[in-house]
């Protein structure tokens, strides 16, 4: 058995998930070399269930997101692998049918919400246009319906607010606001893109208590990519850890937070900073920076920064690339890495660091 279908088997029944992701690979042509920015990433996830994507800057948390909107430049990306969604796929599905599943079926929220909406309209223009762009409706119809979002996720005088502009709303608003256009064609998959990024914590707070209290009304999947292990423990049920454009570690998230097996998530984990830990522990970060995408390392791409390899008793994690394997816990936890003996290792090393 591969290690994908081991990732896709293990967290599956017979029935076909609401999104399923497999084998998906995602190539950038450069003058420099092909930029292996996704490889062989297989997960899925199911209505009313969260998937937290953790990993550093360059991952390929946002690019593997980014395919599954479709929003990659076809003549400057190579994408292969599957994305099924509600048993479609799209990879290669024309564009005019990708246009009615963006923003309808499936919306993305991104990081920088300055940026992603246009300084010259007003905020209740931009939500109605996202409104009109899948139903035909009066210019009246949809901005009541923008005025009804932006109520809904808690602007107040939301009537009045509707004309404003992006720079008139303060960061916490603007997300919101990215939230509100998002969710106005009540789509069945949001994905969230460092929804929290940069925000102050009290909004980071209020931000992601609203995507929950919207996934429980609306029972949406939700896709929420981030680096900080606080937001996936608020909010995922399951977790995908990527390292390098690979899948490292994937299961459930209070297995992967609590029970982890892999050094790089070991590292993610001592990095973070507790509030009940000794004021005069030290962090433990992680050493080195992440390796090119176009000169990847040989075997394991974690090795060069990893402190383990030196346990084993030959090259393999210099020579090799480990599968996807079963976690010791058989719970539907993977693991992508040569250790024999990961749980001895994490109880007696890495847990008292992170209490």
């Amino acid at each position: 058995m591969t290690g994908t279908q081991m990732s896709m088997n293990a967290t599956a029944g017979s029935s076909e998930p609401f999104l399923a992701v497999e084998d998906l690979t995602v190539r950038f042509p450069t003058p420099d070399g092909v930029v292996n920015a996704v490889t062989d990433l297989s997960y899925r996830v199911e209505l009313g269930r969260t998937l937290g994507i953790v990993g550093e800057s360059g991952s390929g948390k946002s690019v593997s997101s980014m395919a599954i909107m479709g929003l990659h430049d076809r003549r400057r990306t190579k994408i292969t692998g599957s994305i099924r969604l509600q048993g479609t796929d799209l990879v290669g599905v024309d564009d005019d049918r990708m246009r009615r599943i963006r923003g309808n079926v499936a919306a993305m929220i991104f990081q920088d919400p300055l940026s992603s909406l246009h300084p010259f309209f007003t905020i209740g223009d931009q939500i109605a246009e996202a409104y009109l762009a899948h139903h035909r409706a009066s210019k009246a119809v949809a901005r009541k319906r923008a005025i009804e979002m932006l109520d809904r996720v808690g602007i107040p005088q939301a009537a009045l607010r509707a004309d404003d502009y992006p720079h008139q709303f303060s960061g916490g608003m603007r997300q919101r606001a990215m939230i509100a256009m998002a969710l106005v064609n009540d789509p069945q998959l949001l994905i969230a893109d460092e929804p929290t990024t940069a925000l102050d914590v009290t909004v980071q707070a209020q931000i992601l208590d609203l995507l929950q209290d919207l996934q429980r009304e609306f029972g949406s999947a939700i896709i929420i990519i981030t680096h900080d292990l606080g937001v996936v423990a608020e909010m995922a049920d399951d977790v995908l850890v990527m390292y390098a454009g690979r899948c490292v570690e994937y299961g459930a998230g209070k297995e992967i937070l609590t029970h982890p097996e892999h050094p790089y998530t070991w590292g993610l984990l001592t990095s973070a900073p507790h509030l009940t830990g000794e004021l005069d522990q030290p962090l433990t970060p992680i050493k080195g920076t992440p390796p090119s995408l176009v000169n990847l390392p040989t075997g394991c791409p974690f090795h060069p920064r990893c402190p383990y390899p030196s346990r084993l008793p030959d090259d393999r994690c210099v020579d090799t690339l480990p599968d996807l394997r079963p976690g010791g816990r058989g719970t539907g936890h993977v693991v992508r890495c040569h250790l024999p003996n990961p749980e001895e290792i994490f109880v007696n090393e890495i847990q008292p660091r992170i209490g």
